[in-house]
């Protein structure tokens, strides 16, 4: 089928244009910062812990993680995709405005936010994680969505009925990839940490539900990067790897190791009092 006729600007005022993919961006910080203060109200999630973080700090760390995903997310794609960027053209590395972006970069770069904020604010930084984890796949479906938008990051050739026809992909129909990774990394992981957060009760055990989207994410890339055109100007691995393969692999065996560790942890009988956190500004101390 031919690619339908989409433009990635949605308005443009003379040198001025709001692209698809910077509002998915904020579409997914936006929904993920709702959706955390959200778990932090849920008290019962938590039990017998308390939350980790309060709704004003809560609002602090977005910052820190938009922060995070911008910076993380370029700087991988530099390292790990345009390296030569270093050294051949440096001035085009923070030109984030002309594209690309990794989302391991991004991990990355969350996850140092995350411990950077919970050691400012004396947090549990694996509990923090686990409320970060779970609202990611916001952000990744959107994301995805707009790769698609923009009519980039497409599948290896198909005889699908279903293979699209990309402007800049050739002449042969392609598996629309990026859709598949918004089903399985958007909508499939969210129902599956859905589960883990409000079914299983999971954010009681540190780490596990981080450990939980960590694992089925790097399963989930490794899979879909049989079927994802590889980019054109990175090396041949062997054993038909990707880059994607080899970055995803390390993070599905942490995953593993911290469900492995979070479930084998015992949970308290009661909050200690050293769990006492020092206290937002204006705000009663209270237990994290």
């Amino acid at each position: 089928m031919p690619f339908p006729d989409f433009d990635p600007i949605l308005v443009q005022i003379g040198p001025f244009a709001i692209r698809w993919y910077a509002l998915a961006y904020v579409a997914g910080i936006l929904l993920g910062w709702r959706y955390v203060a959200g778990l932090m109200k849920r008290a019962d999630l938590w039990a017998p812990r308390a939350a980790p973080a309060t709704g004003p700090q809560v609002d602090d760390l977005i910052v820190w993680l938009t922060l995070g995903i911008i910076v993380g997310g370029r700087l991988g794609h530099v390292f790990f995709y345009t390296p030569s960027l270093i050294w051949e053209d440096p001035l085009q590395i923070p030109q984030t405005w002309n594209g690309g972006m990794s989302f391991h970069g991004g991990a990355i770069g969350v996850l140092v936010a995350v411990f950077g904020f919970s050691r400012v604010n004396k947090m549990d930084m694996l509990r923090l994680w686990d409320a970060v984890c779970a609202a990611s796949p916001f952000g990744l479906f959107f994301g995805r969505i707009a790769n698609f938008i923009n009519s980039e990051l497409w599948g290896r050739p198909t005889d699908a009925p279903w293979g699209v026809i990309f402007p800049n992909g050739g002449p042969f129909a392609r598996h629309p990839s990026q859709l598949y990774e918004a089903a399985l990394e958007g909508v499939v992981l969210f129902l599956l940490l859905l589960w883990a957060t409000h079914g299983a009760k999971l954010l009681r055990r540190r780490g596990v539900v981080a450990g939980l989207f960590m694992l089925a994410y790097g399963v989930f890339r490794m899979a879909l990067e049989n079927v994802r055109e590889p980019d054109a100007y990175l090396p041949t691995f062997p054993f038909g790897l990707t880059m994607g393969m080899i970055l995803s692999a390390p993070m599905a065996l942490i995953g593993a190791w911290l469900i492995w560790r979070g479930m084998k942890e015992p949970i308290p009988a009661s909050v200690p009092a050293e769990a006492v956190a020092a206290p937002a500004a204006g705000e009663p101390a209270k237990l994290r």
